[in-house]
This record gives C-alpha cells, sequence and structure tokens, in this order.
C-alpha cells in the first residue's frame, strides 16, 4: 500500500469515526461512568492505606484509572471476534481481491474509527479526573502519555488481528478474544498498576506485550515522567506488527490453496 493510498484510508476512517456522534457519545458516557466508579475505589483505597499504594498517591492512581480505560474503551472491545466472523463468512476473500494489504487497510481504518473516541475520552476523562482527583501530578509525563496512548491503541491493533488470525484455521475466534481481553485487563495493567501484581506475574508482565497497550500510557499520566516507555511501545509495535503480517499472510495462502 502507498503512503497516499494509507493517508486516504486512514482520513476517510476518521470523518466517519467523527460523524458517529451517537457511538461517541455512548463510548464517552460509558467511560466517564467506569472512570467514576474506579477512581472512587482506589482514592477509598489509598486513603485507607496511609495515602498512598506502591508509590501511587489518590490523584495518581486517579490519573492512571483515566487513562488505562481510555486506552482500551477507545477501541472495538470486539474486534478480534468481528475479524473472525469475517474470516469464516468469506468477507476476507472478497476483500483479497483488492490491490491493497487486507491486513493494512483494517487496521487503518479500525485505527481512523478509534481516534475520534480516544479524543472523546481523553476530554471527558480529563475534565473527571480533574474534578475528583485534582491536577496531574506531571503535566510533562501528561502530555508524554498522549502520544503513548495512541501508539497503545496501534499496538492493541496490531495484537488484536494477530489474535484473530487464528480465524483462518479454527473459524471461530471467539477463545482467542476471551483470552486476549483478560491478558489485556490484568497483566495489561488496565485494572491495575503492575507495581501492584505479585512479583512473578509482574515479570511475566513485563516479558509480554499487553504492558504497552495500557499500562505504559497510565504510568506516564499518573506523574511518571519515564519516556523510556514510548521506546517500549514503539519496539513492541514493530515485533506485533511483523506478527501480524505473518499471520495474515499465512492465513490468505490458506486460503488461496484450499479455496475456502
Amino acid at each position: 500500500m502507498t503512503a497516499r493510498a494509507a493517508w486516504i484510508t486512514l482520513s476517510t476512517a476518521l470523518r466517519k469515526g467523527a460523524a458517529e456522534r451517537g457511538a461517541l457519545v455512548f463510548t464517552a458516557g460509558f467511560y466517564v461512568i467506569v472512570i467514576s466508579v474506579l477512581g472512587s475505589l482506589w482514592r477509598t483505597a489509598t486513603a485507607a492505606n496511609g495515602g498512598s499504594i506502591a508509590g501511587y498517591t489518590a490523584v495518581a492512581l486517579t490519573w492512571y484509572v483515566a487513562t488505562s480505560e481510555a486506552a482500551t474503551v477507545s477501541l472495538n472491545a470486539r474486534l478480534i471476534e468481528n475479524i473472525g466472523n469475517d474470516i469464516a463468512s468469506g468477507a476476507v476473500t472478497v476483500e483479497l481481491l483488492r490491490p491493497a494489504s487486507v491486513l493494512a487497510v483494517r487496521v487503518l481504518t479500525e485505527l481512523g474509527r478509534s481516534l475520534p473516541r480516544l479524543a472523546a475520552c481523553i476530554a471527558g476523562g480529563s475534565l473527571v479526573a480533574l474534578l475528583t482527583g485534582g491536577a496531574p501530578p506531571s503535566y510533562a509525563a501528561a502530555l508524554l502519555a498522549v502520544p503513548s496512548l495512541v501508539l497503545a491503541i496501534a499496538c492493541n491493533l496490531m495484537a488484536m488481528h494477530a489474535f484473530a488470525g487464528v480465524g483462518f484455521w479454527l473459524r471461530d475466534t471467539r477463545s482467542a478474544w476471551f483470552l486476549y481481553q483478560k491478558f489485556v485487563f490484568v497483566i495489561g495493567g488496565m485494572l491495575i498498576p503492575l507495581e501492584l501484581l505479585p512479583e512473578a506475574m509482574s515479570a511475566v508482565a513485563w516479558a509480554l506485550p499487553f504492558a504497552a497497550m495500557a499500562y505504559a500510557p497510565a504510568r506516564l499520566a499518573s506523574g511518571h515522567a519515564e519516556p523510556w516507555l514510548l521506546l517500549v511501545q514503539a519496539g513492541w509495535l514493530a515485533v506485533l506488527s511483523l506478527l501480524a503480517v505473518r499471520v495474515f499472510a499465512a492465513g490468505e495462502r490458506r486460503i488461496v490453496a484450499v479455496g475456502a
């Protein structure tokens, strides 16, 4: 796919995503409810623990939750299952007739649709965090969290497509979707910072790419100015992109070979 074609695909999806006002309102509303509840629970927990948990203050955890949830709520939660259905129904087979890469078109389209939702979540989440927790612990770190959120979504999309690729062989990706979601929730740091995990589980989390999808931007937004997290995300994005490309390439060859 040429750079011009990629830009057209992305910009078209951006416009469509921004035009889906109802979906944006629903996503933002659901997101605000979730972070309000989780933020309240974390602030209560920190108050009962002397004002901090694993080095995170109540304010830091408020911003952590707002950011980790934004990184995940902005995406289509059932994307893996949807891709599997498209593979099973033959929709992907039809897409192979196009001159552009099936994977590239799908990833760019989902990225374009996700970014308006991310912008709505950032706006709503920042307001909720300011009103309920206070100003971000570090404005410099909070600014780093913005590109980190985009990288988190890109990593997530690539990993979702790699996982969904099992549909070329299994024809049912519901189990892959269920397993993937749990990885992001727990060892990805969406629900709790990795510092709160048992030592063995934390080591596993650092060895896998899921922390790049939620923990990294949330850690930055919580006041920890650690630019190296962006490099970790960029590295995982490269690895996940290569993995997704290879999985889809193998799956496409299978479709051509067996004709299904």
